[in-house]
């Protein structure tokens, strides 16, 4: 068995391919290859969010706020659905809460804001 075969995918990433009938959008391949950058990339900005909270006194709520708005512009190379996914991932790898996860929910489900 292949190691990609291995990788355990959380329901949560599951979620921004799969169709209303379930079915994933994307080829097996590709699926697995986004949800291995989503999570490189939530892993990645730990530091860096932990660095800037505490070096520079951020909010944590601003630093997710930031980073979903970076994540989510045009040329970042993520859909607005897996930067939604990649934050709300770096919110729980930090163990911060954030006011801002259901507004960055909706984003990613293609629904507007409140």
């Amino acid at each position: 068995m292949p190691d990609d075969d291995q990788i355990l995918i959380p329901p949560s990433f599951e979620a921004v391919y799969r169709d209303a009938r379930g079915r994933l959008g994307v080829p097996r391949d590709e699926f697995r290859a986004r949800y291995e950058l989503c999570e490189d990339m939530a892993q990645m900005l730990v530091e860096r969010c932990q660095a800037v909270h505490h070096d520079q006194g951020v909010d944590e709520g601003e630093i997710l706020a930031r980073t979903l708005a970076g994540l989510a512009s045009a040329g970042s190379g993520f859909s607005a659905a897996e930067a939604s996914w990649v934050v709300t991932r770096l919110a729980e790898l930090l163990g911060w809460s954030w006011a801002g996860l259901a507004d960055a929910i909706a984003i990613g489900c293609g629904r507007p804001r409140h």
